[in-house]
């Protein structure tokens, strides 16, 4: 809290008060959380679908190899889990910055939205679920 001296003055004597005042900073729009929110799932949804993608096709999967291998050392020896986690990691930045420009000064329900987020990440989660994985890759 901000602490401000006022002076109070009546007829025949000058008081000094200490007076408490609320900071003058605005709260932050909900939007801001909410586009947090959506792009990170936007980002495990991104690393789910190219991690499926990859099982399907050769030719992707060798693509998503040489990005992972355009700027980080030692990706021979993981293959092409560093492209999937590149892939992912721009998803993620790409559609924060996105969302958050176009929702900054929203008031945006919570709740609705992390309800949202949850789903995402179980979507997400049950997409990479060995089980799931093999159905969808045709192995």
């Amino acid at each position: 809290m901000t602490t401000m001296i006022e002076t109070r003055m009546n007829s025949q004597t000058a008081e000094h008060v200490e007076v408490f005042a609320p900071p003058l900073k605005a709260p932050v729009a909900s939007g801001v959380a909410v586009a947090a929110l959506l792009a990170a799932m936007t980002g495990m949804l991104a690393l789910a679908a190219v991690n499926q993608f990859t099982a399907i096709s050769p030719a992707f999967n060798t693509w998503v190899h040489s990005v992972g291998k355009l700027w980080m050392p030692g990706a021979d020896g993981i293959g092409p889990y560093s492209g999937k986690e590149t892939l992912a990691a721009l998803a993620w930045l790409v559609s924060w910055v996105g969302l958050h420009f176009a929702l900054r000064d929203k008031e945006l329900s919570i709740s609705r939205w992390l309800m949202t987020f949850l789903v995402g990440v179980g979507i997400a989660t049950t997409w990479i679920w060995p089980p799931v994985f093999v159905y969808f890759a045709g192995h």
